[in-house]
């Protein structure tokens, strides 16, 4: 078995609903997860601020 190369320590914050911050061990500024488009009006929401989806960020992650 391989060695560990990071353990990542993350604390996911609810702000307002859909807000959300991710405080990543090592970074100053939280990531913000939120709602835009398709999202908000599948879960019938309108959005204070359109910021991305946890699910954009784990595409993004994905692709890159």
């Amino acid at each position: 078995m391989g060695e560990i190369v990071h353990t990542a320590k993350i604390r996911i914050v609810q702000k307002q609903r859909p807000l959300r911050e991710a405080h990543i061990e090592g970074f100053p500024e939280p990531l913000r997860f939120g709602m835009h488009g398709g999202y908000a009006a599948f879960y019938k929401l309108e959005p204070k601020e359109i910021l991305p989806t946890t699910v954009d960020h784990l595409l993004a992650a994905l692709g890159g």
